[in-house]
């Protein structure tokens, strides 16, 4: 046998152990790699898909932020705070449209457009203190002090909110974070900009504060019938100072709102306010008069307005529904609508206490003089064609002539009145304020020369039309508040109550703003058109 040389077999030897060591590191690289992955490199388009999508992951950043912030501010975003002589619990709650609601258990609450902001302040006023109470009752003279008792409680309170609620915000952002990305920087730049979002939404609420919105509160559940709480129109445009004034009233107010508890207290109105309850659109719906009735004597209504629509069909069998207008507890001024006929209207003359305005016709009533003119449409009757808004433009032309010939008289209308707001506003520049109704929803605009149009809604819910929808129209009417010495409208009460099966009812305060404190309300519309001929 040929014998191998020994050098031969040191270099085999060595040639091994390399080729070994290369497979094996081979093999350990091999087993890093993903499963399905090839030496062979991904061309660049592929691994840029493969990526996952900036925006998507920004969205999914932003979720989570949003979720986790919430979930905070359920779980610890809420302070309790004595404020006064009561208990008081403040939360920061998410929200599309802002504003500040107070909840007065169980008398219902009142919201206020405070500001615009994705963030709602809620304050729930838990119970009245006993011993803070019978302080106040023993020692009256500290009602003089409650003011500033009140603001102070208030401004630690909402410090201390906004520290708890910034704490909550940031550590439910952060720690949902770490669960859902399971990396500590990841849940450290969530609670980042859940911080920034909650610094935002409160500049947003800073730079929106309307310290105003006391002024126009929106009651619900019993405090519907309570307005009094901000006082009545006239101190309301003679009182304003700055807003943690007109809150330590309103909780001044409610301490004496809970010292009643038998009945609510009765609103007093100012005694030299002339108060004008708005219907229209009645539509043969009979518990309207119950409405009226209560109305009329909750709110000490002088006079009531009706602007048409009375009926549904205007025959003479309707006739009767009219019969309980004498008995309402004021004087009743009525134009006729589409609906009601010359039938109807000849009816309503001769009830007592009804004052029935048309061809520009005036009378005076309750200090006011009111002028109006029927609607030229009878729309029931099938046998003429309907005249559209060619007519209700001649009938506010007529309208406006004859409010220009009473002006010229000396005998200036205060108020003028119209079923079609079509026909209303050919009275603009002529009348200070004119009502109209026919869309069966409130709106409120003034008029290019200056005159406020009021439209009402359905004081009868659209009547028997209630039954036809898939959700009840709402019962509407207004309390309108006209200074007695300048017969200009200081300021209107908005009453809505849920229709027919609904139990809901709410009363929203509203200022005239030429009556606000700063403004300079003129006696007549301005820029009032030239004259001409109907």
């Amino acid at each position: 046998m040929a014998r191998v040389p020994v050098a031969a077999t040191a270099t085999v030897r060595r040639t091994a152990r390399s080729t070994a060591r290369r497979a094996g590191r081979a093999l350990h690289a091999l087993a890093r790699r993903r499963p399905g992955r090839t030496g062979r490199r991904k061309p660049p388009e592929l691994e840029l898909a493969a990526r996952p999508n900036p925006y998507t992951r920004a969205l999914g950043m932003l979720c989570v932020v949003l979720l986790g912030a919430w979930l905070g501010l359920l779980a610890v975003g809420d302070v309790r705070v004595p404020v006064g002589p009561m208990n008081t619990t403040m939360t920061l709650r998410p929200s599309l449209t802002g504003g500040t609601k107070i909840n007065i258990s169980p008398l219902g609450a009142l919201e206020l457009r405070s500001h615009e902001a994705p963030l709602r302040l809620d304050v729930d006023v838990d119970r009245l203190d006993p011993e803070r109470s019978q302080a106040l009752v023993e020692h009256p003279e500290r009602l003089a002090g409650l003011q500033d008792e009140v603001v102070r409680d208030v401004e630690d309170g909402t410090l201390d909110l906004a520290v708890r609620s910034c704490t909550a915000v940031v550590a439910g952002a952060a720690a949902l974070g770490l669960a859902v990305y399971r990396r500590p920087r990841r849940a450290l730049a969530a609670g980042g900009l859940a911080l920034c979002l909650l610094g935002a939404s409160g500049a947003t609420a800073f730079a929106t504060w309307n310290p105003k919105s006391v002024l126009e509160p929106k009651y619900s559940g019993l405090l519907a019938s309570a307005p009094s709480l901000v006082g009545d129109a006239r101190s309301i445009v003679s009182e304003f100072d700055v807003y943690q004034k007109e809150l330590a009233r309103l909780v001044t107010n409610v301490t004496k709102l809970y010292d009643v508890t038998s009945t609510l207290p009765a609103y007093e109105p100012d005694p030299t306010t002339i108060r004008v309850l708005h219907v229209s659109d009645i539509h043969l719906n009979p518990a309207s008069w119950k409405i009226i009735a209560s109305l009329v004597k909750q709110y000490a209504i002088d006079v009531i307005v009706d602007s048409g629509d009375t009926m549904d069909h205007g025959s003479a069998a309707e006739n009767a529904f009219l019969d309980p207008i004498p008995d309402l507890g004021a004087p009743y001024v009525w134009v006729r609508g589409n609906h009601d006929s010359r039938e109807t209207q000849r009816y309503l003359e001769h009830l007592r206490n009804v004052h029935v305005l048309d061809d520009g016709r005036a009378v005076s009533v309750a200090g006011l003089r009111f002028a109006g003119i029927g609607d030229p449409q009878f729309t029931p009757d099938r046998s003429s064609a309907p005249g559209g808004d060619a007519a209700e433009d001649l009938a506010g032309a007529r309208l406006a002539s004859a409010l220009r010939d009473q002006r010229a008289a000396g005998t200036p209308a205060d108020i003028a009145v119209a079923h079609e707001p079509v026909a209303a506003r050919g009275t603009d520049g002529q009348v200070p304020l004119v009502l109209a109704g026919h869309l069966h929803h409130e709106e409120m605009e003034i008029m290019k020369y200056g005159t406020r149009l009021r439209v009402e809604g359905s004081t009868g819910g659209s009547g028997l039309r209630a039954v036809e929808r898939r959700y009840p129209a709402p019962i509407e009417a207004s309390v309108l508040y006209m200074d007695r010495d300048t017969h200009r409208l200081q300021a209107w009460d908005e009453i809505r109550l849920g229709g027919l099966g609904e139990t809901t009812a709410e009363v929203s305060r509203h200022l005239a703003q030429e009556n606000e404190p700063g403004a300079t309300p003129s006696p007549m519309p301005s820029g009032t058109p030239s004259t001409t001929s109907p």
